[in-house]
Parts: C-alpha cells; sequence; structure tokens
C-alpha cells in the first residue's frame, strides 16, 4: 500500500484491509467447523455455527458504513479508489460465503436425524478444496498477488468437477432406494452450498484483478458443474441416470 501525506488516511485503509481479513477468516472457520459438525453429527455444534452468523453479517455492515465515509471525506482516486470498491465488493461475497457456510450447518441438523450414507465422504474433501481456495484467495488480497488470485480463479472447475461427480452419485442412491431420498437430498444442498461458496471465492480473485490492474478479468471463467444437464429415468424402467444436455 502506498504512503500518503495524510498518515491517518493510510491508518484508515489499513484498518479496512484488517476488516476483510478478519470477515474472511471468520467465514473460512465457519466454513470449517460447519463441516466438522456434519462429519461428527454433532447438531449442538451446527446451530452454534448457525447463530455465529448475525456476527459476520454485522461485519459486512460495518465494512459497507466504513467504506461508505472513505468515500465520502477521503474522495479517494486510483488504486485508493479501487481498494474501497474491492472491500465492499469483496465483504459482499464473504457474507455470501458465512451464509452458505450456516446452511451447510441447518443441512447436517437434520441429517443427524438419518444414518450415514456412502457418499457423505466426499463432502470433507470438497470442503477442504474451498477452504484452501479461501485461504489462498485472502493471501492473494493481502499480497497484491494477481498470479496467486489467477490460481484460486481456476481451480474452480476442480471444485465443480467433485461436485458433479458427487451429484450423480447420490442420484444413483436415490434411485436404487427411495428411503436414500431425504438424507440424499440434504447431502446436494450441502454439496451445492459448498460448490457456491468456490464460485463466491473466485469471485474475490476476480476483484483482487481488478483492484491491482485496473481492470476486469476478460478470461471467460471455467466452469465445470454440469449437474443442470443431468437426466434421470424412472425408476419403474431400471435405468440408471444418464447425461444428457440442451438440445
Amino acid at each position: 500500500m502506498s504512503e500518503h501525506i495524510v498518515t491517518s488516511y493510510d491508518a484508515e485503509l489499513s484498518r479496512l484491509n484488517r476488516m476483510i481479513l478478519e470477515m474472511g477468516g471468520r467465514a473460512e472457520s465457519q466454513l470449517a467447523a460447519a463441516v466438522n459438525a456434519f462429519s461428527r453429527r454433532d447438531a449442538t455444534l451446527a446451530a452454534t455455527i448457525v447463530r455465529q452468523d448475525d456476527y459476520i453479517d454485522a461485519l459486512e455492515a460495518e465494512i459497507d458504513d466504513f467504506a461508505v465515509r472513505l468515500l465520502a471525506l477521503r474522495q479517494p482516486f486510483a488504486i485508493d479508489l479501487r481498494m474501497v470498491i474491492a472491500a465492499i465488493r469483496i465483504a459482499s461475497d464473504i457474507e455470501r460465503i458465512a451464509d452458505y457456510a450456516a446452511n451447510v450447518a441447518k443441512r447436517t441438523i437434520a441429517l443427524t436425524k438419518s444414518p450415514p450414507i456412502g457418499p457423505e465422504k466426499v463432502v470433507p474433501r470438497i470442503s477442504g478444496m474451498v477452504e484452501a481456495m479461501i485461504r489462498d484467495v485472502l493471501d492473494a488480497f493481502v499480497e497484491r498477488d494477481v498470479e496467486k488470485a489467477h490460481a484460486v480463479w481456476r481451480r474452480d472447475s476442480e471444485v465443480d468437477d467433485v461436485y458433479t461427480s458427487l451429484f450423480r452419485e447420490l442420484l444413483t442412491y436415490m434411485m436404487e432406494d427411495p428411503r436414500n431420498i431425504g438424507p440424499c437430498t440434504h447431502l446436494l444442498f450441502i454439496a451445492k452450498n459448498i460448490e457456491r461458496i468456490g464460485d463466491h471465492t473466485t469471485n474475490i480473485a476476480e476483484t483482487i484483478h481488478y483492484l491491482v490492474r485496473g481492470e476486469r478479468m476478460v478470461e471467460e471463467r471455467p466452469k465445470s458443474d454440469t449437474s443442470s444437464f443431468e437426466v434421470v429415468a424412472p425408476a419403474s424402467q431400471g435405468s440408471a441416470p444418464e447425461q444428457g444436455g440442451e438440445s
């Protein structure tokens, strides 16, 4: 960060950075705790995580208010202006990350009432991938490292691949035994929430590109989630799920 004649201005920009990092760290921890509750089938821990989401919402509001104050009082320009805009965007994405983590905890509470099923083992794997993305993108923000942000951006397709594979496996479980429909539906929502966290982390990577280079990314975002195109044959036909596409 460049230094300004008015030292209090530098202190305010530094504070904005710290607020983003605190919010991001708490959201990452919330996801890790939600998946821990899921793995342990701990409804009490899951309920605690749901309640903690209010604190992250309050942090976003604080960042928004502080950023607006900076815009009004300091009238920043160039990279300082981009920093304030980036902070607002990143805070919004982190708030959504925390919301999805809370949703994982909510679904976990419902799942504790059902016996475990095989595909559950994939959830900690996909979550571990996304948690690493969050850590790396926050590091990229601190270091203003565009290449590190780009690396996170590209990894989102790997998360999509794992999610799509799990989606297909859960469809098979539901078709083989209707008693699996309830728990598999909760698992689908949990996995989708984690996949969406990956998308918001990718948004942050794009914002870092804008912050450092002063331009939007023009490269098309890599996406490998094909679950929207899955076609399931009725169980009475005895068919397995097959991949289809739009005509």
